[in-house]
């Protein structure tokens, strides 16, 4: 048990760690103030700004936030012990904090010496005599709980429910109520997440986790620790946070600043592949075709068609003298370069110098001595150019994608043996439009727009990137995630029960090779510690139709009036319903989420209107892939300061809410493409809730259900 609470009187202990606290924040802001005294003076105005830069960027990962606990542990070396640091003691927290003498005060969570805090346990106390965890309320230290680890400890007891943690500190935390944007995990990851989060750089990881069980926390948090243990590699490579859509990268965007990191970059698939505007949709079976690895093959067969063997030869005339290249010369060139398997635009460039190489070739042999310049000016020579414009012309992506989609006889050219006449029929353009500017190109059409730019011109890689609800993505989706990452390492989250996308890839080990990362470690996390296990245990019973092989999720949570299902008789009692569960939910604290069937949410929108009751509103324009509008303006009384969030069923993947009302399931699964897709959008939202789930619904539910 904790020593102390908020309302206890303060123990000593607690009073010396508060004044520890005091001191440590005193030396934080020393730590920045010295950072802002710098006065940088570069050997000119751009080393300058960039010195100045790099000084303020320091200065704003320093930044204290008072309401953000800046330690939450202490670890105390047993004297005895074998560790090299016997008898210190250590206060680990988000970042590393130290005195006017550079002394630590605090130790970031990451450091070697902290890993004893997330692992050390009875059986293996890493040398470890105490283990101490710290409570805060609002930032303020409120409560320790110590942990003896030394000879003669004993394990510590589990709650009530033999999985929950026996730390009555980490359960509150963990079951602390959800207020704005995903908080980090810091302070309480687990043994099996921490595994994950120090995992190598070089190491690829796929992380297949049930709802709940932390995978996008530890996925940022890895990248948190990438940061710490490769900081130079990583800034100069880069890395970056792919996420579903633009509203759960809001959702999660202060996870990284709250560790102290603020150089991480964070896209959704649609912003990393924006090669033109999005301004269509695709059905169903053409968005699967479209994102079918086939294409791919279709789309490097229709690019390397345009390669011609030359039939006349290449005279250049340099002074009064005739350099003539044979065209089998420059033929066996283009095979080389073929053969080589350049780019194709860095193969038009080597083919310029290659037949320049060959003139300086032949004037070598007849007594002259040209040099490497001379090579360069016969390259762009215009006779050279328009050898090379001839057999390798120039190709842009939406010209090759607009001839392909307009001409049947290229289309069937370049998908020969790969794509069957029907399947043809559907890639191919009813009216084609005049050029490849007036094509009206839907999101599936611009992620093979960015193929082909990578066929013409070499993507730039990352050190690392990070791919969140990755189950969703198409073979060429995850095709352009792996453009940005061939050289660098991946971390790769999601869980395929929770895959709702017609052209999702259906298993990780085919995921994992579209990303070019076949030899990733898979790790699976089922045990939830966010979603009551109530709850996780009734959305598991759809597990057997949507994702058979996967093992039942578990929860460390026993919430009392975790789950209520209740069915009524017509809209309007279900409308009552509604509004009488939203009003008991608001009278508790923490967020609440009203999630329904994408085409009722108008509908539910205008019942809260009439009752008065303050919301805010998630919207899109299309139900298609990444294609997510900006959330629309909030709605109701008061709405600027309303906890409670109406949620369309298809935005609801990734989004926690301490209370979850959910409207109508049979509907919400009713509304995907097929029986499977629907029952996982289902499971989905079933598991966004922390706290409790209502269940309103006036229709049968699914048998699965029932």
């Amino acid at each position: 048990m904790p020593e102390n609470s908020a309302a206890a009187p303060l123990s000593p202990q607690v009073v010396a760690e508060r004044e520890h606290l005091e001191r440590s924040r005193a030396a934080l802001r020393a730590m920045r103030a010295e950072t802002l005294a710098l006065r940088a003076q570069g050997g000119n105005a751009v080393s300058t700004e960039v010195i100045n830069s790099a000084i303020q960027a320091r200065a704003a990962a320093l930044a204290d936030r008072p309401d953000v606990p800046l330690f939450f542990g202490r670890l105390d070396y047993d004297p005895e012990a074998g560790s090299e640091y016997r008898g210190e003691h250590f206060y680990v927290g988000r970042r590393h904090v130290h005195d006017a003498h550079g002394d630590p005060m605090v130790v970031d969570w990451r450091a070697p010496v902290s890993l004893a805090f997330y692992r050390a346990s009875v059986k293996e106390p890493m040398g470890l005599g105490l283990r101490r965890r710290f409570g805060f309320s609002a930032g303020q230290l409120t409560a320790i709980e110590d942990e003896p680890l030394g000879p003669g400890a004993k394990p510590a007891q589990q709650g009530a429910h033999g999985t929950e943690p026996g730390s009555q500190i980490l359960r509150q935390e963990i079951e602390r109520p959800r207020t704005g944007p995903m908080r980090d995990i810091v302070a309480t990851i687990q043994p099996e997440q921490d595994e994950i989060v120090r995992a190598d750089l070089g190491t690829s990881i796929c992380v297949q986790g049930a709802p709940g069980t932390g995978k996008t926390a530890v996925g940022l948090h890895r990248v948190a620790f990438l940061l710490y243990a490769h900081r130079d590699r990583i800034k100069r490579g880069g890395a970056l946070v792919v996420g579903p859509n633009r509203q759960f990268l809001k959702y999660i965007e202060q996870v990284l600043p709250a560790l102290g990191e603020i150089d991480v970059a964070q896209a959704t698939v649609a912003e990393l592949v924006a090669r033109a505007p999005v301004r269509a949709v695709d059905g169903a079976a053409a968005a699967r075709l479209k994102g079918d690895a086939r294409m791919a093959r279709v789309l490097r067969r229709a690019v390397w068609a345009n390669v011609q063997t030359p039939t006349e030869s290449l005279t250049v005339i340099r002074g009064s003298r005739h350099w003539r290249v044979p065209a089998h010369e420059i033929a066996e060139h283009i095979e080389t370069l073929r053969g080589r398997e350049v780019r194709y635009g860095a193969g038009r460039v080597m083919l310029a110098q290659r037949i320049a190489h060959s003139v300086l070739r032949r004037m070598e042999m007849a007594g002259e001595s040209p040099d490497d310049r001379i090579q360069d000016a016969v390259a762009r020579m215009r006779p050279v150019k328009l050898v090379v414009d001839h057999a390798w012309p120039a190709m842009e992506p939406a010209k090759v994608l607009h001839a392909l989609f307009s001409d049947p006889e290229l289309l069937a050219l370049a998908a020969k043996d790969e794509l069957t006449e029907p399947e043809q029929q559907l890639l191919l353009w009813e009216r084609a439009p005049r050029s490849a500017g007036a094509a009206k190109w839907t999101m599936a059409d611009v992620v093979l727009l960015d193929e082909l730019s990578d066929l013409l011109e070499r993507t730039a890689s990352l050190a690392h990137v990070v791919v969140d609800e990755a189950q969703d993505l198409s073979a060429m989706q995850l095709r352009a995630v792996a453009r940005r990452c061939t050289t660098g390492s991946v971390t790769v989250l999601g869980d395929i029960a929770q895959a709702t996308t017609p052209w999702a890839t259906g298993s990780w080990e085919a995921a994992l090779e579209h990303l070019g990362k076949s030899e990733a470690v898979i790790e699976e996390l089922t045990q939830g510690f966010r979603v009551p296990r109530q709850v996780i245990e009734y959305a598991a019973r759809l597990l057997p139709t949507i994702a058979p092989h996967l093992a039942p999720p578990t929860s460390v949570r026993q919430q009392g009036g975790g789950l209520d299902v209740l069915g009524v008789e017509g809209e309007a009692e279900l409308e009552e319903w509604l509004l009488d569960s939203v009003r008991s939910a608001l009278a508790d604290e923490g967020s609440v989420g009203v999630i329904t069937a994408d085409a009722a949410l108008n509908a539910v929108a205008a019942s809260l209107d009439r009752a008065g009751i303050a919301y805010s509103r998630l919207d899109q324009e299309a139900e298609e892939e990444d294609e997510v509008a900006d959330p629309a303006p909030e709605q109701g009384a008061d709405a600027e300061t309303a906890r409670l969030v109406l949620v369309p069923a298809s935005l609801a993947k990734g989004l926690e809410y301490d209370q979850v009302i959910v409207l109508e399931p049979t509907t919400i699964a009713e509304a995907e493409h097929d029986e499977v897709l629907g029952l996982r959008r289902l499971y989905v939202v079933l598991t966004r809730a922390v706290t409790r789930l209502v269940v309103l619904h006036s229709r049968p539910l699914p048998a699965e259900l029932a």
